[in-house]
């Protein structure tokens, strides 16, 4: 299948990309270049690339493309840069994301996949598991984003155009492209760096986690199920055994890696706090099965931060924190107010 990858330069979609020209694919990507930079380790698979911002794409630069399939990864991709400007993560988030979709469907894809979040249950209203028919409580600019963006292209849904939504937990694990400010990730670097498993929170919140390698199986799965299995429908991308408390995640990280776990000066309560169910995905898409767990992704973390010569303050600074490269970038006037490469950029 020609399968079109928003997003391909970033944290998911340089984990993505090999997998699924392994399986035969090819792959076209589309990325505005925020992240592309920010590498560690091995040189991500390079394909061929629109250097595009997603707010402009027509459907008139889709049909040279001809791609079957889009996987839409691209976004402003976590709740602290969402919070920057939310107007901003709306235009990005939600409405960008239905101008690709109706170019796609217009340039003859017939499946989107949509890389949504398990942020869009927010605060879950107690312990029990949620399930893709639970209510959204979102409360972040991100999460609300997610679940427009869900509704709007189950409006686009007909007999030639599949929306498929993965909810995706929570995310970690090595890319060479990493984001440390993902919590695992994040934990993982402190404790190997700075001898601190340190804790922003009372590390009392529910997380569901996810490896970004399965997270990457999951779209491949998605993307060559029966139409049938997936048209306009939502799947928790996960483990139902993967729900941990952050606090429990921390103390792992100290078994597996040392050090101390300690919390920041006023560390309070996350109001994201939800576990989630990945049962449907583990039952209706068979070829499907996470081959991760937190231990081994903790552990595979050390290894590669070790590997590659991870420094603490790239871990921490704007190579591998998405809000400060993004903050860098503005400062430095190759990014305007609307996070657009500038003349400069």
């Amino acid at each position: 299948m020609r399968v079109l990858v928003s997003g391909h330069e970033g944290y998911l979609g340089s984990v993505l990309v090999p997998r699924l020209a392994e399986a035969g694919h090819d792959v076209v990507g589309l990325d505005t270049g925020l992240f592309a930079e920010c590498t560690i380790g091995p040189v991500p698979q390079q394909v061929p690339a629109m250097r595009t911002d997603l707010r402009d794409i027509t459907a008139e630069e889709l049909v040279g493309l001809a791609p079957e399939a889009v996987v839409h990864l691209g976004a402003l991709c976590n709740d602290p840069l969402g919070n920057l400007d939310p107007e901003l993560t709306f235009d990005v988030n939600h409405r960008a994301t239905v101008r690709l979709a109706r170019a796609a469907k217009q340039a003859g894809a017939t499946r989107f996949l949509f890389s949504s979040s398990c942020s869009l249950y927010g605060a879950g209203a107690d312990d029990a598991p949620l399930d893709e028919n639970a209510d959204f409580a979102p409360v972040t600019p991100y999460g609300e984003s997610k679940i427009r963006s869900e509704q709007d292209l189950t409006a686009l849904a007909d007999d030639d155009f599949s929306p498929v939504f993965l909810r995706n937990a929570t995310a970690y694990g090595f890319s060479p492209r990493l984001r440390g400010d993902l919590v695992v990730n994040d934990l993982v670097g402190n404790a190997l760096l700075a001898g601190e498993v340190r804790l922003r929170s009372d590390g009392m919140a529910w997380r569901p986690l996810v490896h970004a390698d399965d997270i990457a199986g999951a779209f491949l799965a998605l993307l060559e199920a029966p139409r049938e299995a997936v048209h306009a429908r939502a799947f928790n991308v996960g483990d139902s055994a993967e729900n941990y408390l952050i606090r429990d995640v921390a103390e792992m990280v100290r078994e597996v890696v040392g050090g101390e776990v300690t919390y920041a000066a006023g560390a309070g309560t996350d109001l994201r706090n939800y576990r989630v169910s990945c049962d449907r995905i583990a039952r209706e898409i068979p070829t499907f099965r996470p081959q991760w767990t937190l231990r081994k992704g903790i552990e595979q973390l050390a290894e590669a931060y070790q590997r590659y010569g991870l420094a603490l303050e790239d871990l921490m600074g704007e190579r591998h924190q998405r809000l400060r490269r993004i903050t860098a970038l503005r400062e430095a006037g190759l990014l305007d107010a609307a996070l657009r490469w500038s003349e400069a950029g």
